[in-house]
């Protein structure tokens, strides 16, 4: 750090080095210091707006052209989750939802929505208070499923474009960690109470953020790209009358 400290410390004098010798040839030639006085005030009063413009407004906008670049590539990694997992497991954890009845009538309706609605039901939802209901053997086929994607899930988690989009990364972790806690169990028919109700902690973590994040990607899809929000209105995980077929 030190060494580069001092390389910088020695280009500045260089270049100030520099510049008063071009100005004391400039000098020697034309002998003339109102000249070079004239203009070097005007160079140097000019260098305030010159910050302005490159700093403030010049990056500016490069860095809002960036950040749109790097959505729109985190969009299309949200919606390869949602594509491979995501929809599958709001299905599979609403089964253990017994208010599900209930949000599946408000949440089938999204074709309908505007994107005020989604800003709308994304906050009503950001802290669902749901009860899940288990039985014993419906954790096996959980388990079977979430591991069989585990190595998509660390795919994603190592994506440098997740870094930024803490919600979603948010999500991942919790989907992950469920993961997790039910590959490192034997036999998840014969779990006791305790275990159960850790278990159903661990889906009430990532069913609510999953559906948060649903509604964020539906929006964006309704906004960005109506053939893909189609399709995805036609998989809607809570309209059970969904088909994938146009009818």
């Amino acid at each position: 750090m030190k060494r580069f400290l001092n390389w910088q410390v020695l280009l500045g004098a260089s270049l100030i080095a520099l510049s008063a010798l071009l100005y004391f040839i400039h000098y020697a030639i034309f002998n003339d210091s109102h000249h070079i006085f004239l203009y070097l005030l005007g160079d140097v009063a000019f260098i305030p707006i010159e910050v302005l413009l490159v700093t403030l407004i010049i990056h500016r906008l490069l860095s809002i052209r960036e950040k749109r670049a790097r959505l729109k590539k985190m969009n299309m990694v949200i919606g390869a989750f949602f594509s491979e997992i995501g929809t599958l497991l709001l299905k599979s954890f609403s089964a253990f939802d017994p208010q599900s009845d209930g949000i599946r009538k408000e949440l089938a309706m999204a074709k309908d929505w505007a994107a005020r609605d989604f800003l709308d039901a994304q906050k009503r939802f950001k802290n669902y208070a749901c009860r899940i209901e288990y039985k014993n053997d419906e954790w096996g086929s959980l388990k079977e499923f979430v591991v069989a994607k585990r190595r998509f899930l660390l795919i994603l988690l190592q994506n440098p474009n997740l870094l930024e989009h803490e919600s979603f990364t948010e999500l991942l972790w919790a989907v992950f960690h469920l993961t997790e806690e039910l590959a490192h169990r034997g036999d998840v028919r014969k779990l006791p109470q305790t275990d159960c109700e850790h278990l159903a902690g661990d889906i009430k973590r990532a069913y609510v953020l999953l559906i948060s994040e649903w509604l964020a990607y539906m929006k964006h899809l309704k906004n960005d790209y109506p053939y893909l929000f189609s399709l995805a209105v036609r998989t809607n995980p809570f309209d059970p009358d969904a088909s994938v077929e146009v009818k």
